[in-house]
């Protein structure tokens, strides 16, 4: 069995291989033993899922564990967005939150996350502390579990409506609702299913959902993650004509996918930069800005053009979180496809981004084609890619060696200016543009990522981070 690790956003793994009943106890002790330790247990926990294969199970699995060490728990009566789990963390005025979910990873993996008591993504320091635990459980049979579903020490609650309501109170639905507008929606048989629709209710503006219905196969998609590869029905839907914006949501409801009246997919760079400037310009707030290493530098532009800081982060929202709240941020957005927005939670929530984003068409009077052109000519063109490369196990150090030691003096023609390791190896180019490799925190992947004034480049500095890992 894998040592039980959590990446950057809680610890992952295939189902019925190490996602087993034993090992979720096992973190659900461990689970507990820190909640104990650092005197929240008082406060109970609550416990959602995903709509994945089990993960019901799992969860109630986690809510009897956390119940055998005396510890109240609110376990969600459904499936429910990972937003709508912190935010019920908070609402409640809970110790601690667990989701059961694998979030966009593919079918057969699921996950346990950890969420503090305002709704953030627990940090490096707390779930160190709860994988240290964990060798030890699972040596000594050392967890304490209620097999009774009825011990009045677990509530079973729905989750969404107050969820619904914390979004309804954020974002203007009635001038969304009177807009006309025409919105697809593309769930992604995910726990977003409904709810888009929920918020907005009856109105001018009508949705029409893809995907809606629950199913832990995820089929037509590799995994259910809003980005091109997967999201081809709600491409050809929009493109078909009829529709001024698609929404995707990923498997736990946490992450965006965007496409414009045209039917063109807007990479997470974009969206993030859209609902920055929206913020900024629309709604005239001001405020400090976090994002991931992997994030667009049109954040910066922009944050320099109003005075906002920009503070930059490892990947992952249990950086960006804590950072959030330390700097009392505006908004803090990941290259995932994750927004995060004060008054909120300090935590991703693709519907709420969503959201804000129709009341950007709405109360601009403009598609999102045109409001990109619009950003582009503010902080000029910033095209990106991605590429993930499959790693057998014993690859992986020697690729690490050969990117730890690569000074190269040029990538594509652009000069080397620096070279980092905030979180993987970044090339700082001139005129500021990068090219970052870095292993996955929750997959065996090697992630090569670039961001360049043109397509052309962008492909060609990939290639060059392929020769540099010495991967096909």
């Amino acid at each position: 069995m894998a040592a039980i690790r959590f990446g950057t956003d809680g610890w992952r793994a295939v189902i019925g291989e190490d996602f087993t009943f034993d090992n979720v106890r096992a973190v659900a002790q461990a689970t507990a033993q820190w909640m104990q330790r650092a005197d929240l247990a008082g406060r109970g926990a609550v416990v959602g899922y995903d709509t994945r294969r089990q993960s019901d199970a799992f969860a109630l699995a986690v809510a009897g564990v956390l119940a055998g060490n005396g510890i109240a728990v609110g376990l969600a009566s459904a499936a429910a967005p990972t937003p709508a789990i912190s935010h019920a963390v908070r609402e409640r005025g809970a110790g601690a939150g667990v989701v059961i979910t694998s979030s966009h990873n593919p079918a057969q993996w699921n996950g346990f996350k950890v969420k503090q008591a305002v709704g953030n993504s627990a940090p490096s320091e707390v779930t160190s502390e709860i994988e240290a635990a964990i060798p030890g459980i699972l040596a000594g049979g050392g967890v304490h579990s209620v097999t009774d579903a009825t011990t009045p020490l677990i509530e079973r609650f729905d989750p969404r409506p107050a969820y619904v309501g914390a979004l309804r109170s954020f974002v203007d639905v009635e001038r969304i609702r009177g807009a006309g507008l025409r919105v697809a929606v593309d769930s992604m048989h995910g726990a977003a299913g409904g709810l888009t629709a929920r918020v907005l209710g009856e109105g001018a503006t009508t949705v029409h959902e893809l995907r809606g219905e629950p199913n832990p196969a995820f089929p037509r998609m590799h995994a259910p993650e809003p980005i091109t590869r997967n999201l081809e029905p709600l491409l050809g839907l929009v493109r078909g004509g009829g529709f001024d914006i698609g929404l995707a949501t990923d498997g736990d409801g946490d992450r965006l996918g965007l496409v414009d009246e045209r039917g063109t997919f807007l990479n997470q760079h974009q969206a993030f930069a859209l609902l920055v400037r929206y913020l900024l310009d629309v709604r005239g707030e001001r405020g400090a800005i976090v994002r991931s290493i992997t994030s667009t530098r049109m954040i910066d532009r922009l944050g320099e053009r109003l005075g906002c800081p920009v503070h930059e982060t490892a990947v992952g929202f249990k950086f960006l979180g804590p950072k959030m709240l330390e700097e009392d941020a505006l908004v803090a957005g990941e290259e995932s496809g994750g927004y995060a927005l004060r008054g909120h939670i300090p935590e991703r929530d693709g519907i709420l981004s969503g959201l804000l984003l129709l009341d950007y068409i709405v109360r601009s009077g403009k598609p999102l084609s045109q409001l990109l052109a619009e950003l582009y000519d503010e902080v000029g063109r910033h095209e990106y890619d991605r590429v993930d490369i499959t790693l057998r196990p014993e690859d992986r150090d020697a690729i690490a060696a050969r990117v730890a030691a690569a000074e190269p003096p040029a990538i594509a023609g652009l000069v080397v200016s620096s070279k980092d390791t905030l979180d993987g190896h970044r090339f700082t180019l001139d005129g500021g543009w990068w090219l970052l490799l870095r292993f996955s925190g929750t997959e065996p992947l090697l992630r090569i990522y670039a961001e360049m004034p043109s397509m052309e480049l962008v492909e060609a500095v990939l290639r060059e981070g392929r020769n540099i890992a010495g991967v096909d």
